[in-house]
């Protein structure tokens, strides 16, 4: 039996570091081509599975997009969807949406299709019979897992929501029980920038409203 690994002890400059990195932590748009160290993409992916699931599930699934043929289905499914996402605006809204850059489909080495398996017996529904939304819940956790890694690496992510789910199963060709919950396109940022950079094409500043506390 091997000894207990000791208690970590977190000082005044880890807290300050964390706090830097979750101030660091952008959705990242523009991406420099160059590839990603494979080694170093194993090891983000090591440290997503050690986000916390419901039941102990890790319901979690990546898929690894990097075919042409992939990518041009991924690119056509946003493209539709961006359209109309853009016809839904209001119209002194439309034109400044159509100015955001929404995604780094083009240029980003690494693209992760990421899958919630609702079919999964990992946990044995532990925690999830009242909640089963709590399986998709725990693969958010291992995105922004993975997401908190990549940026202590120097890795920049971005989230792709701009896309129909059932489509992007269908060109994937997934199982039937894998629900899409993020694409994230990965690799090393183009610029570095620590303001969202929706607040910075004048869309939607942060509000802080996690201290807006409710008391009943």
């Amino acid at each position: 039996m091997t000894d207990p690994e000791p208690l970590p002890r977190f000082d005044d400059g880890f807290r300050d570091g964390l706090e830097r990195l979750l101030r660091w932590r952008r959705d990242v748009r523009r991406f420099r081509t160059d590839p990603l160290d494979p080694a170093l993409l194993g090891r983000l992916l090591d440290l997503a599975d050690l986000a916390p699931s419901v039941g102990n599930s890790q319901p979690w699934r990546f898929v690894l997009v990097e075919t042409p043929a992939a990518r041009t289905a991924v690119r056509a499914n946003f493209e539709a969807a961006n359209a109309d996402a853009l016809a839904a605006q209001p119209g002194e809204r439309r034109h400044l949406y159509a100015k955001l850059k929404l995604a780094g489909l083009d240029h980003a080495p690494v693209q992760l299709a990421v899958f919630t398996d609702t079919g999964t017996a990992q946990g044995h529904g532990l925690g999830r019979r009242t909640m089963p939304q709590t399986l998709e819940h725990s693969t958010v956790m291992a995105v922004h897992t993975l997401w908190l890694a990549a940026r202590a690496a120097g890795i920049g992510v971005g989230w792709v929501s701009i896309l129909d789910p059932d489509r992007l199963a269908r060109d994937l060709a997934v199982p039937e029980d894998w629900r899409f919950t993020a694409y994230l396109c990965v690799g090393h940022p183009e610029e570095e920038h620590v303001d969202p950079e929706l607040e910075r094409a004048g869309w939607q500043a942060r509000t802080g409203r996690g201290r807006d506390l409710i008391r009943r």
